[in-house]
Parts: C-alpha cells; sequence; structure tokens
C-alpha cells in the first residue's frame, strides 16, 4: 500500500488526520487503499467487476475514514436518484399510512428510499410537493390525487418521470394505476346491511368530489334498488371530510331526524367516519348495533379494536402500495413496459357492530 501522509495506521485500520474538516472524499480513499479513482468508483457503483480482496481492501478504508458517498453529486451524473415518492391525500388516515408501508417495504428491497408527502386534500399543497419531486429527480412518483384530473398530475408524465395513481384507476390509460372497486364495497356493504334486516340505511360520507365515495354510494344505491326499496329509506348524510369529527357531526344529524325517518344502520364510505359516528352512539346512549348497526370502509387496525368491533369492507392496503411501487418502478427500468389498471376485489369483514339478522 502505498504511504500517504495524510493518514496515518490505528488500531483496526486505517484512520484519516485531520483536514480542517473536511470529510474524506473518493480521491482519500483511492489513496489510502493504494487503488486507482477508477477503482474506488467501480467498488461504488458496479462491485460485481472488482476483485474480492481489491474491493475489501477499498471498503475497509471507506470504513476506517468515515467516507459518505456524496449522494447529490451522483444523482447530478445518473440524472436520477435513488428514491421513490409517494404523495398522499390524508396522512391522518390509518389507511394510506397502510399503503404507504407497502409502497416503503417494496423500495427497500429495491435498495430505494421513499419521501412520503401529505397534501391533505388540498390541491395547491400537492401541486407544490410534485414540483419539489420532479426538481429531485426522484425515479418514479406514486400519487393519491385530490383531483385525479388536475393538469399538475397530468404534467408528471409529460415531464417524463414513471408514475402509478393509487387508490385511483386512471380513466385514460396513459399510466399505470391500483385500486379497489368501491363500487363492488359499496354494494356489498348494503346488501349486509339489508341481509341483517335493514329497511332504512344512512350513506354517511363526503365530499362528492372524492371518487371513491361517489363510487361506494353508487353501489349503494344499485343493490338498494335492485332489491326493490324505495329510494326515500337510503339516507344520504353528506360530510365536510372523512374523518372522526365528521362522522360525530353525522350521527348528531342522524339523531335529529323524525323517528320515522331515523335509519336502523349506516354505511359509512370510511372506518374513520364509522369509529366517529359510533362513538357519538355510544354517548348518546344508542345501542350498536341493537338501536343502529353501522358499517365502515378500508377495515384499518382500529376497527376491530373498537369499544364495539366494527364491521367493515377490507381494502389490501399494503398490496395497494406494493403493487403501485412494483409498476413504478418496472415502468423506470424496463423499455417495454406496459400500463396497468390494477383492481382489487374488497371484502366484507363482520363483527358485532352489525350484530346478527333482525327479527
Amino acid at each position: 500500500m502505498r504511504f500517504n501522509p495524510s493518514f496515518q495506521r490505528g488500531g483496526n485500520g486505517l484512520t484519516q488526520q485531520p483536514r480542517n474538516g473536511r470529510a474524506p472524499s473518493v480521491k482519500d480513499v483511492a489513496a489510502a487503499a493504494g487503488v486507482s479513482l477508477g477503482t474506488v468508483s467501480n467498488v461504488l457503483n458496479r462491485p460485481a467487476v472488482v476483485s474480492t480482496a481489491t474491493r475489501e481492501r477499498v471498503e475497509r478504508a471507506m470504513a476506517d475514514l468515515g467516507f459518505i458517498r456524496n449522494e447529490s453529486a451522483r444523482q447530478l451524473r445518473a440524472g436520477t436518484s435513488r428514491a421513490l415518492a409517494y404523495v398522499m391525500l390524508d396522512g391522518g388516515n390509518p389507511f394510506f399510512q397502510d399503503v404507504a408501508e407497502g409502497i416503503e417495504n417494496a423500495a427497500d428491497a429495491a435498495d430505494l428510499s421513499l419521501f412520503v408527502c401529505n397534501s391533505g386534500g388540498r390541491a395547491e399543497r400537492e401541486s407544490k410537493h410534485l414540483d419539489r419531486l420532479v426538481q429531485q429527480r426522484v425515479q418514479g412518483i406514486l400519487i393519491t390525487p385530490v383531483d385525479p384530473d388536475a393538469s399538475h398530475v397530468a404534467d408528471i408524465a409529460r415531464r417524463g418521470i414513471p408514475f402509478v395513481m393509487v387508490d385511483r384507476l386512471s380513466s385514460t390509460g396513459d399510466h399505470c394505476s391500483v385500486a379497489v372497486d368501491d363500487v363492488l364495497g359499496g354494494r356489498i356493504a348494503v346488501e349486509h346491511l339489508i341481509d341483517r334486516g335493514h329497511d332504512r340505511v344512512a350513506f354517511v360520507g363526503g365530499p362528492e368530489s372524492i371518487g371513491q365515495v361517489r363510487e361506494r354510494y353508487q353501489g349503494a344505491r344499485e343493490v338498494w334498488e335492485e332489491f326493490g326499496k324505495p329510494a326515500e329509506d337510503l339516507i344520504h348524510l353528506p360530510t365536510e371530510a372523512l374523518t372522526v369529527s365528521e362522522g360525530r357531526s353525522a350521527g348528531e344529524r342522524l339523531a335529529g331526524l323524525p323517528s320515522r325517518r331515523r335509519p336502523t344502520a349506516a354505511f359509512c364510505a370510511n372506518d374513520l367516519l364509522a369509529l366517529g359516528l359510533l362513538q357519538h352512539a355510544v354517548t348518546a346512549g344508542l345501542r350498536v348495533p341493537d338501536d343502529l348497526a353501522i358499517v365502515g370502509f378500508d377495515d384499518i387496525d382500529f376497527a376491530a379494536a373498537a369499544a364495539v368491533p366494527l364491521t367493515s369492507v377490507r381494502q389490501p392496503r399494503q398490496e395497494l402500495g406494493r403493487t403501485a411501487a412494483r409498476l413504478v418502478l418496472d415502468e423506470a427500468t424496463n423499455p417495454d413496459h406496459q400500463h396497468e389498471q390494477a383492481t382489487f376485489v374488497p371484502a366484507l369483514v363482520a363483527r358485532a357492530s352489525t350484530g346478527t339478522v333482525r327479527r
């Protein structure tokens, strides 16, 4: 090994002498390991082409020096980063957290990092996140958009960045998407309540600008009509958001309906609404499910842990994330990539909040 006066041998190998606080560079590693700059570059980028002995010597020098790769510089040279990004709709909703975990698991398996951004349901915030992610040169973007047809969403593809729409199906087919069949989910939720003997049901959910809400309500209406139920007995209680507090508010409005019009069951557009409605019902002294049966949607972990375990329509949350990550990585690396619209089938998980058949 060539001697470099800037380094001294310590108990575990080479250690760096102070260099006015400067971080060790690739040149320092090459000098310490007694190899060329090209060899160090190969160890960093193409380790398979370097002999085992040489690679171990370079890696030992890196460790002894405390060398940290300049990832920003590498990204500039490569034109892309070692990262994916997920722009979620609502960071406070456990559903999206579970989707993000599925994406992260797939990213980790591909040795990539994951940036997670929260639009909070605000289109302008979503647009700013996308601009920043483009500047970061991420390998791919996954997004649950506020509005799938917004121009800033379409701009992702126009900028040449692979992207997948999550929890939304593409209406054009010019990009990949993953989602659950929300119409079917609405159908099986309300059919379950009809099977339990309920003739007056409330649909709790909003705003209607959210595609999933519209489609779940559509499924509820379809099956209600197919069973020959009067349209006025499927009561729509719109909400301003899909949150626990809005679920409690819906419970107050439901309690204020005339007794002859008051539903005996409610299908909520997501579990957070259902949990809020359940909280209000318990506080108001209602028996669930005897006085009010409740069905949610998503089957987040809190559903089974509620004071009255919640019946819910299950979505494969982590599988949605893993599939979305697989698709965006394929688009980023496979020249023969074909856009795919992956649709998952929801399943009803019956628990105590809907009880047994009403007599």
